[in-house]
C-alpha cells in the first residue's frame, strides 16, 4: 500500500436483513487530491465500495479484514454494549 496514513474506523455489532451479526469497517485517508474511502463488511471481508484506492490496495484491505477479523468483532462487541459506556 502506499505510504500514507490510513485510519480505520468500525461500527458496533449489527444485524443484516437475515439476521446475521455484521460489522462494518472504514478505511480513509486524506490526500492532496482528497479523500479517500474504502468500506467493507465483517465477517465476509470484503470491501463493498471504494474511492480512490488501487486494485491492489483494496485486495490488502480485504485480506486484512480476514485476517484481524476477530480482534475487530472483539472490539466492536465492547461498544455494542450501552451499559459498558458508563
Amino acid at each position: 500500500m502506499v505510504d500514507s496514513e490510513i485510519t480505520m474506523t468500525y461500527s458496533a455489532i449489527l444485524r443484516d436483513k437475515a439476521g446475521n451479526r455484521v460489522i462494518r469497517v472504514q478505511f480513509e485517508r486524506d490526500t492532496d487530491s482528497g479523500k479517500q474511502l474504502a468500506e467493507g463488511l465483517l465477517p465476509d471481508g470484503v470491501i463493498q465500495r471504494q474511492n480512490g484506492f488501487s486494485d491492489e490496495e483494496v485486495r490488502d484491505l480485504e485480506e486484512y479484514l480476514k485476517n484481524n477479523s476477530d480482534e475487530i468483532f472483539s472490539r466492536a462487541k465492547e461498544i455494542s454494549n450501552p451499559l459498558k459506556w458508563l
